[in-house]
């Protein structure tokens, strides 16, 4: 079960670092703005998902993560919300 929690978590972590790598890669070639509120908010995903995967596989016991990881999760949904409502071109 160790080991399904590993690869699970890190196929996360993975995921969301390429969506990040991708969106700013999209937003240095075109300057959309939308592009860099989308690369901010998975930025602060994949902090997010860092953090859980830290919290459940490497320190399960040891320490709660669970409010530094949503606080994170939080923030990038703002970023995001941000975009979407003040950021108009």
């Amino acid at each position: 079960m160790d080991l399904f929690k590993l690869i699970l978590f890190s196929l996360c972590v993975l995921t969301s670092l390429a969506c990040t790598v991708l969106l700013f890669r999209a937003y240095t070639r075109r300057r959309y703005r939308l592009l860099m509120w989308s690369a901010i908010c998975f930025a602060a995903l994949t902090v997010s998902n860092i953090l859980l995967f830290t919290d459940l596989v490497i320190l399960p016991t040891q320490v709660d993560l669970r409010g530094v990881r949503l606080l994170s999760a939080l923030g990038g949904m703002l970023f995001l919300l941000y975009g979407f409502i003040w950021d108009t071109e």
